[in-house]
């Protein structure tokens, strides 16, 4: 086998921004994305025509980390053909259709595909969140949606987008759009287990933009998904609770809606690759480990990926960036203290990861003897 000086394990900003780096560098490296095309991950999330914006996240100040990587403003479809005539341009080699399987540590490390062995002195972990969390209903609901594909197969009929992120956001916007296109009066219904929905301003721009053009859509706050089950006439139906009424005896009445399960779409993040870490024997701490404010703000027994400040794991050699390390992540500093570092999943974050991290192994490899 060749030796590498880096193996990048996804083809998705941050997993291309390695890529141009390493070669700026002059470093050997290859990269492997188990999807048919670079930004798979993109193209999967976005629904389509969704304008991708080069968000910068708070406290955080330009110019873009590659400026070859950043958006325009443009739809989905032409920043990834942008990208992709980029990566042309560039000459950036990358193995598509080959998917990740594991990381054996020798001397080096061996990184294992489906399709080959690729010996190497440093990994970057450039793959995404893309293990879908329950959505923790009685009953079975695995036949919801989790992206939008086609928003003309929802014309016709009231839809529930479920989540209070971007991602459902942008799919109200979609669904509405399609709608009013086609003189459809039914409503989005867009719900939230909680009171406050948490949107970029950029995402909140194009809602707003939306509703004002007449868009039918309904916020449903404090809205709680219950129960996944077949009617009399053999559809899947969702139950979701919108509103609860205490009575002094103790009685409650729970008032909510029903929908099929092909109207519903569920945006409510993803487990993220814990079990991979896991499995790589990579060091990860829950939020109580923490302590103090920080235990309150992950989810209850989440686990945090704990990287030094280049991003490299417990693991020499290994690094991980990206949305792989989103929403959070724990730093270990010089004098061994631990702090929960908050990540913004865009894509200026990703590709800043990429750079910081091939620079570190740059570093590395130079001041070795």
């Amino acid at each position: 086998m060749d030796m590498y000086d880096v193996v990048i394990i996804g083809a998705g900003p941050g997993g291309l921004a390695c890529a141009i780096k390493a070669k700026e560098l002059g470093l050997k490296y290859v990269m492997v994305e188990k999807g048919r095309r670079i930004l798979q991950g993109i193209i999967d999330s976005y629904p389509k025509g969704k304008k991708v914006y080069p968000t910068i996240p708070k406290g955080e100040v330009g110019p873009f980390p590659i400026k070859d990587l950043e958006p325009g403003h443009e739809p989905v479809e032409e920043y990834v053909a942008k990208i992709i005539a980029r990566v042309e341009q560039h000459k950036i080699a990358v193995h598509l259709g080959e998917e990740f399987q594991d990381i054996v540590e020798e001397e080096d490390f061996e990184v294992i595909t489906d399709r080959n062995h690729y010996r190497t002195s440093n990994v970057v972990l450039a793959f995404g969140r893309n293990i879908p969390a329950d959505l923790g209903v009685y009953g079975d609901a695995r036949t919801v949606a989790r992206r939008l594909h086609h928003p003309e197969d929802y014309v016709g009929a009231s839809t529930l987008v479920l989540g209070g992120g971007n991602s459902a956001a942008d799919i109200v916007a979609a669904l509405s759009k399609a709608k009013r296109a086609a003189d459809d009066n039914s409503a989005v219904y867009w719900a939230h287990r909680r009171e406050q929905f948490q949107v970029d301003k950029d995402v909140a721009r194009d809602l707003g933009e939306e509703i004002l053009l007449g868009g039918h859509i309904r916020i449903l706050q404090e809205a709680v998904p219950i129960i996944g089950d077949v009617d009399k006439d053999g559809v899947d139906r969702l139950f979701i609770r919108v509103r609860d009424i205490d009575f002094d005896d103790g009685k409650k009445e729970h008032w909510g809606m029903s929908f099929p399960m092909k109207h519903v779409i569920a945006c409510i993040g993803t487990k993220g690759p814990a079990p991979v870490f896991e499995r790589l024997e990579l060091r990860q701490i829950t939020s109580a480990e923490l302590g103090g404010k920080t235990a309150s703000a992950d989810k209850k027994g989440s686990r945090l990926v704990v990287l030094t400040p280049a991003l490299q794991t417990s693991t020499e050699g290994i690094y991980s960036i990206g949305a792989a390390i989103s929403p959070a992540h724990a730093v270990i500093r010089e004098d061994g203290t631990l702090e929960r570092q908050r990540h913004v999943d865009l894509i200026f974050s990703a590709v800043k990861d990429g750079v910081r991290a091939i620079e570190d192994i740059g570093q590395r490899k130079s001041s070795t003897p």
